[in-house]
């Protein structure tokens, strides 16, 4: 795709992210699709507990697709994004997680060890432009990673699906995480195809040394590998967890009881709950 053309070189993400682009994200199928399985991977590349509920920040969470990723699995969540038209449609959406209108490029407003983990789809390499005469990006860039790196427990990963314009602006993105104290690298999934091609920069916090995982497609046996670990570990996290059905009764009246024990306004249960609408023509 040429520079002209990415989203980042159009406007500034919370222009660009106006309430038609929002609508848009949540209800294009095809987006859907595509932000639900880049969240997949990302949640997967973080390694989580298999056992254990963790507490996510999800940076540039938009709508809240990759946030309804950590939610089926179990996960509480916190999303920041800098776009007020895109959680405005998080909020609709009744998304599971807390919502934080913020631009990254000030850094992280938590306390130190808050996060279990992090994940970030599609935004990292806005900080590189600088979309304000005062926006310095390598100075956004560091401020970002040091008080990321300071909000994670120790040992946690942060995994960022980006999209890079070229070398020198992914040079710039890990000197500045490895600068704020992150170690990790760079995992390419499918890096001989052009279409399928996906770069995930993994970031660990400290911590016991730990191996940079590979990425998809290097070679046959460890796609295989990988894929079915992967699916594996889903449903294994569901069995064990007992989730119902998506969109079922059932699911429908955890998701309201959860609302509930968070404060949040929720209508009644009635026998209509659940129950699918006739249609009319």
């Amino acid at each position: 795709m040429a520079s002209g053309g990415r989203p980042e070189r159009q406007a500034p993400p919370e222009i660009f992210y106006n309430e038609d682009e929002a609508r848009k994200y949540s209800t294009n199928t095809r987006i859907i699709e595509i932000q639900s399985q880049l969240s997949e991977r990302a949640i997967e590349l973080l390694r989580l507990p298999d056992d254990t509920s963790c507490f996510i920040l999800d940076i540039g969470c938009g709508s809240g697709l990759s946030g309804e990723c950590l939610t089926d699995l179990g996960h509480y969540w916190v999303g920041l994004d800098i776009s007020s038209a895109m959680l405005d449609v998080a909020v609709e959406r009744e998304t599971e997680g807390d919502l934080i209108l913020g631009d990254m490029g000030y850094g992280m407003p938590f306390k130190p060890g808050t996060f279990d983990g992090v994940i970030s789809i599609s935004a990292l390499q806005w900080l590189c432009n600088a979309d304000k005469k005062y926006h310095h990006p390598p100075k956004r860039l560091l401020k970002f990673f040091t008080t990321l790196y300071a909000s994670m427990a120790r040992g946690a990963r942060a995994v960022f699906q980006l999209y890079p314009e070229n070398s020198s602006q992914l040079e710039l993105i890990t000197q500045q995480a490895m600068r704020s104290g992150f170690t990790g690298g760079l995992v390419v999934d499918y890096p001989n195809s052009t279409k399928a091609k996906k770069m995930f920069l993994c970031l660990f916090a400290g911590g016991q040394p730990q191996q940079l995982p590979k990425g998809l497609g290097t070679e046959e046996s460890q796609t295989n590998k990988s894929q079915i670990t992967f699916s594996d570990k889903r449903e294994r996290m569901k069995n064990v967890r007992g989730k119902s059905l998506k969109k079922s009764r059932d699911w429908i009246l955890e998701k309201k009881e959860r609302r509930r024990r968070q404060g949040k306004e929720v209508r009644p249960d009635t026998k209509y709950t659940g129950r699918k609408r006739k249609a009319y023509f």
